[in-house]
């Protein structure tokens, strides 16, 4: 039997982004329903790094706090070349890095800040949380959304959002489109940091890159354990095989790296092969928008990782969405249209800086190696230019008000080293 609820605001995806954006709205003084599909909240894959501009979305969530004593702030970031084992460049991400963008660059596992949310959601009076709600259909109609459930459950909602992901179920009712495959695959995991003796640096950010390949440790959890995650182009699929199952074989992954040096071949040993995970995007979306119904996070701008800012921006989407809802208590559209309108350029921005980003870390031309070298063997270790598009505080003026007016927090509170 049909069972029908109505609710004042629905968030569609448990996920880091979701649970974000439920809490934004609730803090916002918006009561909201969130459906999850799975029997619990949990998040595949391990670690996240978070820029500047992550830990203050953190903070205007109000959970930095309670996920600072779990992170690891790095020192540095190296960039290497995974074949002669020679640094290419560091980045300081030390007290001169925290003073130009106002908060630290954190590294930490999933889980432990999907649980910060989680615990955070269910203690908020305005947010429930319901798992188990696999969505199969939404209905979008003026002023009112009409979600109906695998198991018959439907929800009636005047203001959806749509935080399930890159295969979003509700982005279909948005954009006719399809997730786009790089043809690239990563395999990843944790090690106890006590057996991370391959490691040249086990207290940094440490990025390998090669031809069609890249390899990215780091600590986390305090530093109890050591996250790796090794990525490479499949041969297989650029040749036409492209089924699930018929590329990214570990064989692929062993040969990709077979060339790199001791400490990267050592490293990629040391990582299961029971799992992978192939590399998606999608092209930028004109809207994010269908009626009552909005995207987000994943969702709404999926993007590959080489900026390492897809949880990140998904956070600046949550942030900004309840700041627009409660400028505009009762106009979702207009709170809609005036999200969309501060977080578009942006997003989009990072979605098609990451794709060339990518073919620089991964290209075999001698000529972009040669410049590469130069550009970045050059570069000082405190030279940030590049970073503050990204990471600094945005101006009173802004087209996105809620992160322009996230002050800075002393030195004390971040424990600046």
């Amino acid at each position: 039997m049909t069972r029908s609820r109505q609710v004042p605001a629905l968030v569609v995806g448990g996920g880091i982004g979701g649970l974000a954006t439920a809490l934004s709205l609730a803090r916002h003084g918006q009561a909201v329903h969130l459906i999850e599909r799975n029997a619990g909240f949990t998040e595949i894959g391990a670690g996240l790094q978070f820029g500047p501009n992550a830990s203050r979305a953190l903070d205007a969530l109000g959970v930095l706090d309670d996920v600072l004593p779990r992170a690891v702030r790095p020192p540095r970031a190296q960039l290497m070349d995974a074949l002669t084992g020679r640094p290419i460049t560091t980045l300081d991400l030390g007290l001169a890095f925290v003073e130009r963008y106002g908060y630290p660059y954190l590294v930490l596992h999933r889980s432990d800040l999907l649980e910060t949310l989680v615990d955070h959601c269910r203690r908020h009076p305005l947010v429930t949380l319901e798992n188990g709600r696999t969505v199969v259909d939404v209905g979008l109609h003026p002023g009112l959304a009409r979600v109906r459930c695998a198991d018959g459950t439907v929800y009636e909602t005047p203001a959806l959002v749509g935080a399930d992901g890159l295969h979003s179920t509700l982005r279909a009712a948005v954009v006719d489109d399809v997730p786009v495959c790089a043809g690239y695959a990563a395999y990843r995991g944790t090690i106890p940091r006590r057996d991370a003796a391959h490691a040249i640096a086990p207290d940094e950010v440490v990025l390998w890159i090669g031809p069609g390949t890249h390899l990215i440790q780091y600590p986390v959890r305090g530093g109890e354990l050591y996250n790796q995650v090794a990525v490479f182009r499949s041969p297989r699929f650029h040749a036409g095989h492209t089924a699930p199952g018929d590329w990214a074989w570990p064989e692929e992954l062993d040969d990709a790296f077979a060339r790199a040096c001791r400490p990267v071949r050592d490293a990629v040993a040391s990582i299961g092969r029971d799992r992978h995970w192939p590399m998606y995007d999608r092209e930028p979306a004109s809207t994010w928008i269908s009626g009552p119904l909005v995207l987000t996070g994943d969702a709404a701008h999926p993007m590959l990782q080489y900026l390492g800012q897809g949880a990140c921006q998904a956070l600046e989407d949550a942030v900004e969405l309840g700041y627009r809802f409660a400028c505009h208590t009762t106009d979702v559209d207009r709170a809609y249209r005036e999200f969309e309108g501060a977080r578009w350029a942006r997003t989009t921005r990072c979605q098609t800086s990451a794709r060339p980003w990518g073919e620089l870390w991964h290209t075999e031309d001698p000529l972009v190696l040669a410049l590469r070298r130069r550009v970045l063997g050059d570069r000082a270790a405190d030279d940030f230019r590049e970073f503050d598009w990204l990471y600094a505080p945005l101006p009173a003026d802004a087209a996105a008000p809620a992160l322009a007016g996230v002050p800075a927090p002393p030195p004390t509170r971040l424990g600046a080293r």
